[in-house]
């Protein structure tokens, strides 16, 4: 009998080991099954009918528009496993054509170069030329030490940083979190001040190349839509043509293992399932000692919640489905982590995204005339807002089924448990109507025309559609506070037939909150199993060992 793969969780992470297991490894796609709760995952991207659709999810029922709960930044230099798998599929738009050249030819066509980068209630757009221009990090000198010395901490001795949060690490400069470079970098990549010093340690090493850019975001990639079209589709097609079979709606509840005569030996002989959708049906597949389990051992969208443009959400306090699994397993087995590290300090991880669908271009041709910048050219940060306010105004149109007329864009808050500056409660609370609001406020703020947005607040509402907010209390989970070993590896030892492949397993190197994270998860998982020698791994970049690199960031240190 043929060996068998059980994909548990369906997110970019295990579809990217199916393909290296048919492309790399010879396998059929009738060897693979894939098991997930809903198709969308963190890469996402639909019509709010969609998502009401897949989840039955009340909040959105009768809602309009378009709904993604985040977005992703790739990037052309560090995404060497993206790019490489991504030559192997077709792009749904032009079959002719891999996703890999349809997203770069896409993305030279249109350069991402952000001249709004950060904004204030003084001075506007910090891009005047003055000491609050944002092309300066204004580090003193005790932060430059500090960080210098984060990133030159050999990976052998990460372990001084277990349970360091990026406070602790800068106690003696808290000016640090005063600099423009905090402001952009916390924002970018969604860090906060009490997520982990190891993760930033990671994080300056692996994108060093992007800290002298960082105040333009030059080095961000686009796809030509949503993460969900541009990617994820085209991926679960090619699995689909080469005959992996997908079973949607499915919770996998428990794994079940052999009792061997080690009792560490990892060998995984079954799992028990749910059905999420209907009446919820139990059962239980057996799985052979010689198959394969891939697990997502982590999933940041998970256990969200949904409002709309005049209902607030309800806070989802369920623990994240993808965890628990994870959880069952370390129960068994004491080298696999420890999944409350990251899924059970809401404050750590949560913050909260929303979703614009206007019917005109009113508003977003309010905002080019504001922050100076078209459409898809990265994001917009006010540092003055009390809950962290940005906006990512993508090219347009963003969604394949988007018509001439409309608008989409997404926004996020890193504390969603803050008051708002124009709406006195906290954002978790506010509906979409609300946070529009803010977000006008904050416009207008910056806003130095004769004729101002705020003027036309009932022009802009009127012609809003809809705004979804959406809470995610694991959004940045894989960034909370940690030590060696809370993160199970890749394939732990001893195992014989499980692997993890999400942002929550353990690799060297490389840096989670990417789609490259996840590629190269699955690529060790596959190669690993298949006994595919891990010296082919695709090889990866080390920007901080280049000299050119490293001066031009020196320079930008002081600049």
């Amino acid at each position: 009998m043929a060996q068998h793969a059980y994909m548990i969780g369906t997110g970019i992470g295990n579809l990217a080991a199916g393909i290296y297991l048919i492309r790399d490894g010879g396998w059929h796609g009738d060897q693979i099954t894939m098991y997930g709760l809903e198709t969308h995952g963190a890469n996402d991207g639909d019509t709010v009918t969609g998502y009401e659709n897949e989840y039955g999810n009340q909040a959105l029922k009768n809602s309009q528009g378009y709904l993604a709960k985040g977005g992703r930044m790739l990037n052309e230099e560090t995404y060497e496993n993206l790019w490489d798998l991504m030559r192997s599929v077709p792009s749904l738009d032009h079959p002719d054509q891999s996703v890999t050249d349809e997203i770069l030819d896409f993305d030279h066509a249109h350069p991402t170069h952000d001249v709004a980068r950060l904004m204030d209630k003084v001075n506007g757009i910090r891009n005047k030329g003055d000491e609050n221009d944002y092309r300066h990090m204004q580090f003193d000198n005790r932060d430059r030490y500090l960080l210098t010395k984060l990133m030159l901490m050999p990976e052998s001795k990460e372990e001084r940083l277990n349970d360091i949060g990026i406070d602790e690490w800068f106690a003696s400069s808290p000016h640090f979190f005063t600099t423009n470079f905090w402001y952009m970098w916390q924002t970018t990549f969604a860090f906060k001040r009490q997520s982990s010093a190891m993760e930033l340690r990671r994080y300056m090493n692996r994108m060093i190349l992007e800290f002298s850019r960082i105040n333009t975001l030059e080095g961000v990639t686009r796809t030509p839509y949503n993460q969900y079209e541009s990617l994820i589709l085209p991926m679960r097609k090619f699995l689909e043509d080469h005959g992996v079979t997908f079973i949607n709606n499915r919770k996998v509840t428990a794994l079940t293992f052999k009792d061997t005569p080690m009792r560490d030996d990892i060998i995984v002989t079954g799992f028990d399932y749910e059905e999420v959708n209907g009446d919820h049906q139990t059962g239980h597949v057996d799985v052979n000692e010689d198959d394969f389990v891939f697990d997502t051992n982590g999933s940041i969208t998970d256990s969200s919640s949904f409002g709309d443009m005049d209902t607030p959400l309800k806070e989802n306090h369920e623990y994240a489905p993808s965890a628990a699994l994870w959880k069952q397993a370390s129960e068994h087995f004491y080298d696999l982590g420890h999944p409350d590290k990251f899924f059970n300090d809401r404050e750590q991880s949560e913050w909260m995204s929303f979703t614009v669908t206007n019917n005109d271009h009113k508003l977003l041709n309010e905002i080019t005339r504001i922050t100076q910048q078209q459409p898809g050219n990265a994001l917009n940060t006010w540092i003055d807002s009390t809950g962290l306010m940005s906006i990512v105004v993508h090219h347009q149109p963003h969604f394949h089924a988007q018509k001439e007329n409309e608008t989409v864009f997404w926004g996020y808050i890193m504390y969603p448990r803050r008051h708002g500056d124009y709406v006195n409660k906290p954002f978790i609370e506010m509906t979409g109507r609300e946070i529009l609001t803010e977000l006008i406020g904050h416009l207008n703020e910056v806003d130095d025309g004769r004729d101002k947005i705020g003027d036309h607040i009932d022009d802009i509402m009127a012609s809003t559609v809809n705004v979804i907010p959406v809470y995610m209390p694991y959004a940045s989970a894989l960034f909370n506070r940690r030590a060696v070993g809370d993160r199970p590896l890749v394939v732990p030892k001893h195992s014989h037939n499980l692997a993890f492949i999400s942002q929550f397993a353990e690799m060297p190197f490389d840096m989670v909150f990417t789609e490259q994270y996840s590629f190269r998860c699955a690529q060790r998982a596959v190669y690993t199993f298949l006994g595919i020698p891990l010296s082919k791994l695709t090889p990866l970049h080390h920007y901080e060992k280049d000299p050119k690199v490293m001066a031009r960031a020196t320079k930008t240190m002081f600049r």
